[in-house]
């Protein structure tokens, strides 16, 4: 995880959104880049699927100063030095000047390791859910989604949300960098919320001969729904990062319905590594 892309704006999970990127790039000695985003023309007048909050088209240059502001003066007063050049070392850098638009998200981030974005939420000061969609289904990269509380460390005990579908293998394969440095692994299944495919002790077992400590749990989830027994396995846990593929069902179907990546979409209060 050598490169982190930040899709940058003023909503108030902006904070926690870069201590998070700060704590991976710490971590992994990665070069961090930052740029204001800003809704396409096209979702102007358009509904966030999760947060059912109506987007307004009001963003203009002095915003995306203002974040670019927000974005530098956090690199600054953590030490953090700007980058020279391609080297791959602890880093930031924030090379375009203007807004980019969400459709930028996906393309920019098709050559980074991870796109870092906030948690989305229904009140104005949330962030949206289109720059998180965008992120998932156009970058072909993992997503670590935060919470509005900054968190203090990520990686130390990692939750896995085993349900054998191809979008969880393909977030743990992404994940592997981080779950190599895990002091604990726990990868869970929870009853009636997998698809066809290998089991939860498979998964782990995988893992360990990755040389991984992973350890399986299957939990019956009572009257609870599979993101209510998800989020309070990993509260239960102390875990500081939910491994968790995006949207197994259809959105459509998650927005109707109701789902695991819904749910904790809204609930999550931990970070969410996710892929689709």
């Amino acid at each position: 995880m050598k490169t982190i892309l930040i899709p940058a704006e003023d909503h108030d999970s902006m904070p926690a959104v870069l201590e998070a990127a700060r704590i991976v790039a710490k971590t992994f000695d990665s070069y961090m880049e930052g740029f204001a985003t800003r809704p396409s023309p096209a979702a102007y007048v358009s509904v966030d699927p999760v947060s059912s909050l109506a987007i307004s088209g009001a963003f203009d240059v002095d915003t995306t100063r203002e974040v670019k502001a927000q974005f530098e003066s956090f690199m600054q007063s953590h030490g953090v030095p700007q980058a020279a050049g391609d080297q791959a070392a602890y880093s930031w850098g924030w090379p375009r000047e203007e807004a980019m638009d969400d459709l930028f998200i996906g393309s920019r981030g098709r050559v980074f390791d991870l796109i870092v974005v906030g948690r989305p939420g229904g009140a104005p000061q949330n962030p949206r859910m289109i720059p998180l969609e965008a992120a998932l289904f156009d970058s072909g990269r993992p997503v670590l989604v935060v919470p509005p509380q900054a968190p203090k460390t990520i990686g130390r005990r990692i939750l896995v949300s085993w349900n054998g579908s191809t979008e969880q293998a393909r977030s743990n394969a992404f994940a592997m960098p981080l779950l190599r440095l895990a002091e604990t692994v726990t990868v869970l299944t929870v009853e009636g919320g997998s698809v066809s495919g290998p089991t939860g002790e498979e998964a782990a077992a995988h893992l360990r001969r990755n040389g991984i400590p992973a350890t399986a749990k299957i939990v019956e989830p009572g009257q609870r729904t599979t993101g209510e027994t998800i989020l309070d396995q990993a509260a239960a846990l102390g875990c500081d990062l939910l491994v968790k593929g995006a949207y197994t069902q259809s959105r459509l179907r998650q927005l109707i319905f109701g789902g695991a990546t819904r749910h904790i979409l809204v609930h999550g209060n931990l970070p969410v590594l996710m892929a689709h």
